[in-house]
């Protein structure tokens, strides 16, 4: 039995609060400290460095001035590399590990001790003398030193202030670009890079396994990955049946765990292994988490199949109620049970729990549990043999388990090298989040494999916030994270720009999957008629009334309403459609209104506003009415208001209701006239659909031929049309006012939409990501059948001017406007503005916060 402070010790060793943490595990540990180490609540808690109050010592400053005595000075990763061992080639393979970086700025400047072996060491070195880790360092050096050395959450392989680049042996790196400010750096914005493996197997062959574990974690450390997940049993092999039992398995099994921490010691990534461990005389099927030379912790498997070509509970003991446990490995003591969440003091948003195969297919997965007690991330470690239709059931269930325990889900099975005797495998590696496929491996390849996705940890944590029935969940269920053990490590990643290994959609409103095209257009488009059919019931229409401008939104407006009527049987001359030319309007667009109208086959009208808007003008006392031409907002507004009033009028003459036309983008950015102009209307039937999906869906109602040829013709002319309000004449080019000239391509803008008002992204965040989206046309998926004429890019200058513009008008003076819209149906999950659905907010907010964090992240 250990004591409580050796308990506390033990985990706060695992978690970094001990520098012999770091200092590989050939060395052996120190006998704990009696005192000082943390403390106990509710179950075992790990705690940091900064609760410890360690003060520098004289050791730490000596080994600081010795490195910068060298000529030029050695960085803390040169000097763990070189003097580390007393090999003369500390290159060689066969060389014992480097003390890691963070660890030489333990001991300069968060007062950790070295291990006996390190600190004789360092005195044959003539660096320090074993006396030296007792004596305080001098106050006035100490605090000149301490704010130079390198923050507590500074990466192994991150560039410190005089440091040389990164030259650990037998590694290449990914290099970085030089684009070294944070706001390139995906992990600045809540993204961890995980990974699943299926290395290279051979049945019930250790050694040769373990190799196949190494060389995996090297590539996905090459890659940057900061998580490795690998299949289940695949350190011993999970097909072996009775050898389970036996002893020499179980030792080399054991002793691999030692080879696996050892290695990890110079590699970035955490490692997720698995392996049969004894306890009590009884074996466990156990996940081991591995990082920076350490175990941090063992979760035994809960659920133990024993049905069809399943026998599990011949062999293993089940570890549903192993809680508050320890075990031992190698004999180190490292935290056991289903109880462990792991979470990166330096990292947020880098917390995961561990579940084992048949886990995920019991009606109450232990992973639940863990996501409700914080992890971000479930790991899955599967054996998992292939059958007909078994990759489809696996889809399924990590698909179902990211979604409803709002995380992402990482699954990696066993493939090629497992036993066949009687069963098969594929090697099926998935990563999904929020319900969502992000990335999955190539089946049954004979060649080991790495499936790399970058999880968006900001956004899970978000989705959490805006749920309150996962917070119920948790309360319901007794609240798991009071009872979770919580263990704290630091960890390396590499900083910088590594890039972004996920799909970005430039269109986020628009259907991506072209296997789920159709469908997914067919129910926005009947989302909307189904709604409108509703309203026409509900009073008793005698007539829609629509301004048909020639431009999209009207058009898509009639093309619903004439589905409506059609399904209601109602003659589609209950639709009233009114063309109102101003002083701006062109011939191509007046004309595109009356072929509309025509083909549809509505009742069709058209009415001048010029006069009536001239008058107004004139009553006005505006200096357009003497000939002068100022074409400013109230020009624009007296024509828009104008149209809407007549629509209105009109509506009320022949008992009907006016279908309004706007949409959510326009709603997004303000950009309409508010109160009696295109602000207004009876049911704003498009105000649940952003303009890029608008646009989107009359292409989808002309390939799925929803009405004639004809109208199909005149639909496409439509969409290739520019969008703009004609509002102001054409200047003496000939060119026409150009909305998105003036308020951004509306590609931008719904992208900002999305991740602004769906996930409440950053400014900052919002820019990374659309940066990745749009910097280079040729890169990543386009929308089926999407114009290439229509494939643009955009540089960071471009997206950074154009998200603050949109953050001007969203933020700080659209509101009141959207307080005030008429009903209308909400169309896609990525929400709407309605102040009575998705988005409420006071109308008399400013922008400044969003700006100013927009401006702090990005690059000069």
């Amino acid at each position: 039995m250990r004591s409580v402070a050796q308990e506390n010790f033990y985990l706060e060793a695992r978690c970094g609060g001990y520098a012999g943490a770091d200092e590989g595990a050939d060395e052996g540990r120190a006998d704990p400290p009696e005192t000082g180490w943390g403390a106990r609540d509710r179950g075992l808690r790990a705690v940091s460095q900064k609760d410890t109050g360690a003060a520098m010592h004289l050791a730490g400053h000596k080994i600081r001035l010795w490195r910068e005595a060298h000529d030029p000075p050695l960085s803390a990763e040169e000097f763990g590399l070189l003097y580390a061992n007393p090999a003369k080639d500390a290159h060689s393979p066969s060389a014992p590990a480097a003390w890691p970086s963070r660890t030489v700025y333990g001991w300069e400047a968060r007062g950790k001790v070295a291990r006996p072996k390190v600190q004789k060491r360092l005195s044959e070195l003539g660096i320090c003398d074993p006396a030296d880790w007792l004596e305080p360092a001098p106050d006035a050096v100490a605090a000149e030193t301490a704010p130079n050395t390198a923050p507590d959450n500074a990466p192994d392989s991150a560039p410190k202030s005089g440091a040389k680049p990164d030259n650990r042996p037998q590694i290449k790196a990914r290099p970085m670009s030089e684009t070294s400010h944070p706001f390139y750096d995906m992990h600045a914005h809540g993204f961890v890079r995980v990974a699943t493996a299926t290395p290279r197997h051979r049945t019930a062959d250790v050694d040769y396994n373990v190799a196949g574990i190494l060389a995996e974690a090297h590539k996905a450390h090459a890659a940057n990955a900061d998580l490795v997940v690998f299949p289940e049993l695949c350190v011993s092999s999970y097909a072996i049946d009775d050898l389970h039992l036996q002893n020499a398995m179980l030792d080399a099994a054991e002793r691999a765990l030692a080879t696996i921490a050892q290695a990890s010691a110079q590699l970035n990534p955490v490692l997720v292994v698995g392996a049969p461990l004894r306890r009590n005389a009884k074996i466990y099927n156990c996940a081991i988490v591995i990082a920076q030379g350490e175990i941090l912790g063992v979760i035994p498997k809960s659920y133990l199949p024993n049905y069809r070509e399943f026998y599990e509970k011949r062999y293993f003991a089940h570890g549903r109620n192993a809680r508050d446990l320890w075990i031992g490995v190698n004999s180190e003591e490292v935290p056991f049970g289903t109880d462990l969440v792991f979470a990166a003091s330096n990292l947020p948003g880098f917390t995961f729990g561990v579940e084992i195969c048949e886990d995920f297919w019991a009606p109450n997965p232990p992973g639940t549990l863990a996501a409700m007690a914080g992890a971000l991330i479930l790991c899955n470690l599967s054996a998992s043999p292939v059958t007909i239709g078994r990759a489809d059931d696996r889809h399924l269930h990590c698909r179902s388990s990211s979604a409803r325990s709002i995380c992402a889900y990482v699954y990696s099975a066993s493939g090629h090298g497992e036993s066949t005797t009687d069963l098969a495998w594929d090697g099926q590696g998935v990563i999904y989040e929020l319900g969502g496929l992000l990335a999955q491996s190539a089946r049954f390849d004979l060649d080991p494999e790495l499936c790399i996705a970058d999880i968006d940890t900001d956004r899970i944590a978000g989705e959490r916030m805006r749920n309150q029935t996962f917070s119920d969940a948790a309360e319901a269920h007794g609240r798991p994270e009071d009872d979770f053990r919580r263990v704290v490590f630091e960890h390396a990643y590499a900083a910088g720009d590594v890039g972004l290994v996920r799909d970005v959609a430039r269109f986020p409103f628009v259907p991506n999957n072209p296997q789920t095209l159709d469908e997914d257009c067919y129910e926005a488009f009947n989302i909307q008629v189904d709604a409108l059919m509703r309203r026409i019931s509900a009073t008793h229409a005698k007539s829609l009334v629509i301004g048909i401008s020639g431009g999209l939104d009207s058009t898509h407006a009639l093309i619903v309403a004439s589905k409506a009527c059609d399904r209601l049987g109602l003659p589609r001359s209950t639709i009233r459609g009114y063309t109102m030319p101003g002083f701006a309007t062109s011939d191509g667009t007046k004309s595109n209104a009356w072929k509309l109208m025509e083909t549809f086959g509505i009742t069709a009208q058209e009415i001048d506003i010029k006069p009536a808007a001239t008058r107004m003008l004139e009553d006005m006392g505006h200096p357009f009415a003497d000939g002068e031409p100022v074409y400013d907002v109230t020009f624009e507004n007296v024509q828009a208001g104008l149209r809407t009033d007549y629509l209105f009028r009109l509506a009320g003459q022949h008992g009907g209701f006016v279908v309004g036309t706007g949409d959510l983008s326009e709603l997004a950015l303000g950009w309409c006239t508010y109160g009696v102009g295109d602000h207004m209307s009876h049911y704003g039937v498009n105000a649940g659909v952003p303009k890029t999906l608008i646009r989107y869906l009359i292409r989808w109602t002309v390939e799925t031929a929803q009405f004639t040829d004809e109208c199909s013709d005149v639909l496409m002319a439509v969409y290739d049309t520019v969008i703009s309000p004609e509002l102001v004449p054409a200047g003496e080019d000939g060119a026409i006012q150009d909305t998105e000239a003036k308020i951004g391509p509306y590609a931008l803008n719904d992208f900002f939409l999305h991740h602004c008002v769906r996930f409440g992204q950053r400014p900052g965040k919002i820019a990374f990501i659309a940066w990745h989206a749009w910097r280079d046309a040729s890169a990543g998926e386009w929308p089926a059948g999407f114009p290439e004429e229509r494939k643009n890019q955009y540089d960071l200058a471009e997206i950074a001017k154009w998200l603050e513009n949109f953050l001007r008008r969203f933020f700080g003076f659209s509101q009141f406007k959207r307080s005030a819209i008429p009903n209308g149906p909400k169309v896609s999950s990525q929400g709407a503005l309605s102040p009575r659905g998705d988005w409420r907010a006071p109308s008399d907010a400013v922008a400044d916060l969003w700006l100013k964090e927009l401006a702090d992240s990005l690059p000069d």
